[in-house]
């Protein structure tokens, strides 16, 4: 049975107070949310190079001038499991625009990653940091961890962890990037 709102006509005010409320909320949120990503300006991305499951080794310096997201996963990692395919999205979605990800799997077996991958396929270049090196240098402290790489290679974002819903704000920061 359908939920049905009785209409009630608002007190004197409460109208108005009820727009400048959610205006207000509004802004709040895109302060907010311009101070994170501003705040998060870290610098220069650490540079690495690892091992890729199909192309040799990848160095981040040789992306300058794409947008990159970094995502450190492992196979044991659900959530890691979880956001996988909105990542391959995001990936198919930005591709043409100069936007990569690089999904650094920490597993000390790379046979794990591989067959986790048989499962959820993308496209983007799967790394092997087994020795944690490169997640040492970004200071990981949960799985999984995003980090979004402006063109010039300064790191812009950084998120730990993962819950539905924080592909939206990977979307929103690497649209603004590819705007710069």
């Amino acid at each position: 049975m359908p939920l049905s709102v009785k209409k009630t006509r608002p007190a004197t005010g409460a109208k108005t107070s009820g727009y400048v409320g959610i205006v207000m909320l509004y802004f709040g949120f895109l302060f907010v949310s311009f101070n994170l990503f501003a705040a998060a300006n870290k610098g220069p991305a650490p540079d690495f190079t690892l091992a890729s499951k199909h192309d040799g080794n990848v160095r981040l310096q040789e992306q300058l001038g794409n947008v990159v997201l970094i995502n450190f996963w492992a196979s044991w990692c659900a959530p890691c499991r979880e956001e996988l395919p909105y990542l391959e999205a995001l990936q198919q979605q930005y591709a043409d625009l100069g936007f990569t990800i690089l999904a650094v799997n920490v597993d000390e077996e790379p046979s794990k990653a591989d067959s986790l991958l048989k499962d959820i396929a993308v496209t983007f270049p799967v790394l092997f940091d087994a020795n944690d090196q490169v997640s040492k240098l970004y200071d990981v402290q949960a799985m999984p961890t995003t980090v979004i790489v402006d063109r010039d290679g300064n790191q812009r974002l950084l998120h730990q962890g993962y819950k539905s819903g924080d592909e939206i704000k990977y979307q929103q920061a690497v649209k603004a990037l590819l705007r710069e």
